[in-house]
């Protein structure tokens, strides 16, 4: 029904924001995610929505960009997951920490969200893993070629080079893929980094 709402952002509460467009405000359920990075009240945003309706309510959710919207989508798909709980996953993990907890099988990350138990985050692997793809959380892309070749580890890890060894370490360490992942990419690494400092940092944000 609705494919965006773009409008001036007139509130932010809990987990719901206020759009004014056309002179209506609509109440948009959001992720924790996407309250990180809403722009000021005042400021013009632009949310992608799912609408969904039941018996006792009519809802929207919203989001940043399509590709968050569709993960929202294809945890829908889930049997066992409704909104509510399709929220819950994506305000515990951004989705790009979702889409990396898929593809590494890391399912004690994803049973982290209110209401997923081991059970639930396992049927998420299982029935989203093919959906995938691992340049979608690639920092920087990585081309099919370098997915294909021997020389990539069988649990791909982000980035490439310096950022690459910091991750491997991580998981040495016994920090998970999706935890190694997520750490590396918070470092704003500038292509002189070495190793050791991106691994640094990403430990700094591991224990803080």
């Amino acid at each position: 029904m609705f494919s965006y709402i773009k409008g001036s952002l007139a509130e932010v509460l809990e987990d719901v924001i206020v759009v004014e467009a056309g002179s209506i405000g609509w109440n948009i359920h959001v992720p924790l995610s996407v309250l990180e990075r809403l722009p000021r009240v005042g400021e013009e945003v632009q949310v992608y929505t799912s609408f969904q309706v039941r018996e006792d309510a009519m809802t929207l959710y919203g989001f940043l960009s399509r590709q968050d919207l569709q993960m929202f989508r294809m945890l829908l798909g889930v049997n066992g997951i409704g909104p509510k709980a399709a929220l819950g996953i994506l305000s515990t993990m951004r989705p790009e920490d979702l889409r990396m907890a898929i593809i590494s099988e890391d399912a004690k990350s994803i049973a982290r969200a209110p209401g997923i138990g081991a059970k639930t985050a396992k049927r998420v692997i299982l029935d989203l893993k093919d959906r995938m793809k691992i340049e979608d959380v690639l920092p920087g892309g990585v081309s099919g070629e370098e997915l294909a070749s021997p020389m990539m580890p069988a649990n791909p890890l982000p980035g490439n080079g310096a950022a690459r060894e910091a991750a491997e370490a991580l998981v040495a360490l016994g920090y998970s893929l999706s935890e190694a992942s997520k750490a590396v990419r918070q470092v704003p690494a500038d292509g002189k980094m070495t190793a050791e400092a991106i691994l640094k940092a990403s430990l700094k944000y591991l224990v803080s």
